[in-house]
């Protein structure tokens, strides 16, 4: 099992800059292969904003391009997501989503999914 906490959500006029964060840790040794973030808005499905793998590769949703910028830090299990010229359309519950595989029990299991429990994004003036 893999935990992610996230911080830094709020509420931003347009224009304005937001950074999140979010922590993945585990009780068992674990190896990330991708971190991303997703966000819901109300009354919408939820969708990828941006995610980043272990490569070094990542993707951006095209509404978030040029604007959002996801980063990762390696030595804390950490993925950041800088948020600047943002839009009412922004406006979601944004969470951390982490692919994992765990050691646990001298067995392996790869692939897994980890959500966190979101936070929550408001741009409005």
């Amino acid at each position: 099992q893999v935990h992610l906490v996230e911080s830094g959500g709020g509420l931003v006029q347009p224009g304005g800059s937001l950074r999140l964060s979010c922590v993945a840790s585990s009780g068992s040794i674990f190896s990330i292969n991708r971190m991303g973030w997703y966000r819901q808005a109300p009354e919408k499905q939820r969708e990828l904003v941006a995610a980043t793998t272990t490569g070094g590769s990542t993707n951006y949703a095209d509404s978030v391009k040029g604007r959002f910028t996801i980063s990762r830090d390696y030595s804390t299990n950490t993925v950041l997501l800088e948020m600047h010229s943002l839009r009412p359309e922004d406006t979601a519950i944004y969470y951390c989503n982490v692919d994992a595989d765990t050691l646990q029990s001298g067995q392996w299991t790869y692939g897994m999914s980890y959500w966190g429990k979101g936070t929550r994004v408001t741009v409005s003036s």
